[in-house]
């Protein structure tokens, strides 16, 4: 049976939520929508059409694309978290399939893969241009675990937010948070996360102890 590991990317792997904060803040601005940073950086890691309609009250289907070209602004100042890459490549050493799930669009993805440098431990990659709706549905998880050939009960979800927890568990997997990405630990607990770390930093160094441990050593998610 295939053991593995789904990671979210953005605020995960990778420090490029506040970027994507600061990004959307400007694409509002461009129409007229002044929309408070912190409500905005609540809402990342939704798909982007369910957080425009969150934060503005309608669809904008054209804000995706004006917020893309606000990213590419910042997008070379984000940078890979501390022992990201180390933490994958120690799960591939242990056997466990290291997946990716992402919002992000293939252009942002492919600076994400650059940023992270952890090619050589990635089993395979899915993102928004894969599926029909974005997290908080489960339809990015639900494809990871199809290309990883992964079994809920032998996986397990990493994220950041609130709707990594949500879309995960909408396709059973349970979901170990990171506090990386912003969201408080209390916020995180509540919304169901199995268990909280600082950081990758953190889950590498307590990798036994973890459920990640855990399922890489053959237990079983109930």
């Amino acid at each position: 049976m295939n053991r593995g590991v789904i990671f979210d990317v953005d605020g995960t792997l990778v420090d490029s939520n506040y970027l994507h904060a600061l990004a959307w803040y400007r694409t509002f601005a461009e129409i007229g929508e002044q929309v408070p940073m912190y409500r905005i950086h609540r809402a990342i890691g939704m798909g982007s059409q369910q957080l425009i309609k969150d934060l503005i009250g309608r669809d904008e289907p054209e804000l995706s694309d004006r917020h893309s070209q606000q990213y590419r602004k910042v997008r070379d100042e984000a940078r890979a978290f501390e022992k990201a890459a180390d933490l994958l490549r120690e799960i591939a050493g242990r056997g466990g399939r290291v997946m990716l799930a992402t919002s992000a669009k293939p252009e942002e993805l492919e600076v994400l893969l650059a940023t992270l440098d952890a090619g050589d431990a990635i089993h395979g990659v899915v993102s928004s241009k894969d599926v029909e709706a974005a997290k908080p549905e489960p339809d990015i998880f639900a494809r990871a675990l199809e290309v990883g050939e992964l079994e809920p009960s032998h996986a397990v979800a990493v994220g950041d937010s609130v709707w990594d927890i949500a879309s995960a568990g909408r396709c059973g997997l349970r979901c170990v948070s990171l506090l990386t990405g912003g969201t408080g630990g209390c916020e995180l607990e509540e919304a169901g996360a199995a268990e909280v770390y600082s950081a990758p930093a953190e889950l590498l160094r307590r990798l036994d102890s973890s459920l990640v441990g855990s399922v890489l050593a053959g237990g079983v998610v109930a």
